[in-house]
């Protein structure tokens, strides 16, 4: 009954949200992966985030792909928790109180394993709408415990002036997609994390939009 839910809920009211109230551009659609295991990186100004990176892929593939999400902002009521795990598909991250010797990244790694496509924010909570925040280091530890899955940058713009942080109200506000080629591991976390950024910054600057005013 749950896989019918989710099911129902991206493929009636998801698809007609973004093809029919926001508008989607998508350039370079071909880099997207036809199955996992894969790793999609992508910046983070808005929750239509999730739902337009979940659009991008047949509804066939969507019991494979999770999208990891903060435990202590989606599980914080019993409601929020049932359709973020169930509805969305989440995979829930502790930002805090970790056990020492415990691994926070261990289902995350459980599922690339059972060969999904993990949906990562490594700028860790949404920010100001077309701005970049710095990546925190949890991509490169995923990245390096199985360097042999692709990890899939993917620039979106406009997502944040349609449905801002702290905002309720869908303004209809045409959007792009960027989706890059993927990123190999080479060894180091911190040139990983530097040449995630890097190439973000570059699908950013290859739409050549005008500053937000």
């Amino acid at each position: 009954m749950k896989k019918l839910q989710r099911f129902l809920f991206f493929a009636l009211f998801v698809r007609a949200v973004v093809l029919l109230v926001l508008g989607l551009n998508i350039r370079h659609r071909d880099r997207l992966p036809q199955a996992g295991p894969a790793i999609l990186v992508a910046n983070h100004n808005s929750h239509l985030d999730t739902l337009v990176l979940i659009s991008l892929f047949p509804l066939s593939l969507l019991p494979k792909i999770k999208p990891v999400a903060a435990m202590d902002y989606f599980l914080r009521n019993k409601y929020l928790a049932w359709f973020a795990e169930h509805i969305i598909g989440i995979l829930p991250l502790a930002r805090s109180g970790f056990v020492r010797g415990e691994d926070p990244f261990a289902e995350i790694k459980a599922s690339l394993t059972a060969g999904d496509i993990i949906i990562l924010f490594p700028e860790g909570t949404r920010g100001e709408p077309e701005q970049l925040d710095k990546f925190k280091s949890g991509v490169a530890r995923i990245a390096e415990s199985a360097p042999e899955i692709p990890v899939v940058p993917i620039y979106l713009h406009g997502l944040g002036k349609a449905l801002p942080k702290g905002e309720a109200l869908l303004v209809p506000f045409f959007c792009d997609v960027f989706i890059g080629e993927p990123v190999p591991w080479e060894g180091k976390r911190p040139q990983f994390v530097k040449e995630l950024e890097a190439r973000m910054q570059r699908l950013a600057k290859e739409g050549q939009f005008a500053a937000w005013e």
